[in-house]
C-alpha cells in the first residue's frame, strides 16, 4: 500500500464529511466550492498553519508530533478507530527504510490457544488474523460457519465469503452491515501493516472481483470490531441472534479470539443446542465419509 496516498485520501475524505456548522464555524452567504471544511478551516481548528496542514494532507506526516496529530484528529472529529488509523499511518511514515521493507511475522495459533478453543464447548469460538482468515475453530464454530468451510482446499476467510460467495447473502441477515464492517476493518489493518503482502493480495482480489467491495473500500472508513451482535441464518438450525466479543492476545499480536453467545432461555440458545447436536452428528459421520471415499490406488 502507498502510505502517502493513504494519508492523503484518508485526511481529505474525513475533511469532506465535516460541515462548518458541525465544526462550530460561522457560515456566511455565497456558494462554497468544496464539500465539507476548507483546508484553511481545518488548519485553524487543528492549531497549525495552512501550509503545514496542506503538507500533511498531501501525504507527508514525517516528523509530525503527537500533539499535532491530536489537533488534526480533534478538528476532523475522528472516532477512536480513525485516530488509531491516523497514528498508525504516521508511524509508518516515520519508520526507517529497513523497517518499512520488513514483512510482519505471520502469527500462528499456538497449542495452548487451540486448547482454549476446545475447552469452549457450548459456544462457537474461533481465532482469526487481521486478514479475516479463520486460523482455528472449535467444533461449534465449524458447525456454525459450515458454509464458509465448504471448500477444504482453501483456508476459510470471512472477507472472501462475504464479497465473493452469493451464499453469504442468505447466511448474514444484515449482509450490508457485515460488508461495511469487513471493509473498514481491512482498511484499519492495511494502515497498521501496509507491507503485508498477503493482505495486499486479498484486497487486490476483492477489488478485482467485487464492485461492492470497491465502493466500500473507496470510502476510507475504518472501525473496530470488538463487540456487538450478529443475525445469521444457518442452513440447518435456522435464524440465530448472537452476541459476540472479540479479544486480542497480548502475547500474540495480530490474532483475535471471537466468541458468540446467546441470551439464556432464548430461541437462539435453543438453536445453539440444536447446532451442538448437529455438529456431533457430523463428527460421527466423518469417519464413514472418509472410508466411503474411493481409494486412489
Amino acid at each position: 500500500m502507498d502510505v502517502r496516498a493513504e494519508i492523503r485520501e484518508f485526511l481529505s475524505s474525513r475533511r469532506a464529511r465535516i460541515t462548518p456548522e458541525q465544526a462550530g464555524l460561522a457560515v456566511y452567504g455565497g456558494v462554497r466550492r468544496v464539500k465539507g471544511l476548507r483546508r484553511e478551516e481545518t488548519a485553524m481548528l487543528a492549531g497549525v498553519s495552512v501550509d503545514y496542514y496542506v503538507r500533511m494532507e498531501r501525504g507527508n506526516l514525517t516528523g509530525v508530533s503527537d500533539s499535532v496529530l491530536e489537533g488534526v484528529a480533534r478538528a476532523l472529529q475522528l472516532d477512536e478507530a480513525e485516530r488509531d488509523h491516523l497514528y498508525a499511518l504516521a508511524r509508518k511514515a516515520n519508520a526507517s527504510p529497513v523497517s518499512r521493507r520488513r514483512r510482519p511475522a505471520a502469527p500462528r495459533v499456538r497449542p495452548p490457544m487451540r486448547r482454549i478453543l476446545d475447552a469452549i464447548t457450548d459456544a462457537p469460538a474461533w481465532v482469526r488474523n487481521g486478514r479475516y482468515d479463520l486460523l482455528a475453530a472449535n467444533r461449534m464454530a465449524r458447525a456454525l460457519y459450515a458454509p464458509m468451510f465448504a471448500d477444504p482446499r482453501r483456508l476459510a476467510n470471512s472477507a472472501r465469503f462475504v464479497y465473493l460467495d452469493p451464499a453469504s447473502r442468505d447466511f448474514f441477515v444484515d449482509w450490508d452491515r457485515s460488508a461495511d464492517d469487513i471493509a473498514a476493518v481491512l482498511r484499519l489493518e492495511a494502515g497498521r501493516n501496509p507491507h503485508d503482502k498477503a493482505l495486499m493480495v486479498l484486497i487486490g482480489e476483492l477489488s478485482t472481483r467485487s464492485e461492492v467491495f470497491r465502493q466500500r473500500w473507496a470510502t476510507h472508513n475504518v472501525r473496530f470490531h470488538r463487540t456487538g451482535s450478529k443475525r445469521l441464518h444457518h442452513p440447518v438450525v435456522g435464524d440465530l441472534e448472537l452476541d459476540f466479543e472479540a479479544m486480542e492476545f497480548p502475547s500474540d499480536p495480530g490474532l483475535t479470539l471471537i466468541v458468540y453467545t446467546a441470551a439464556p432461555e432464548s430461541p437462539t440458545a435453543d438453536g445453539l443446542r440444536l447446532l451442538a447436536s448437529w455438529a456431533a452428528t457430523q463428527d460421527d459421520l466423518a469417519p464413514e465419509r472418509a472410508s466411503a471415499e474411493p481409494n486412489p490406488d
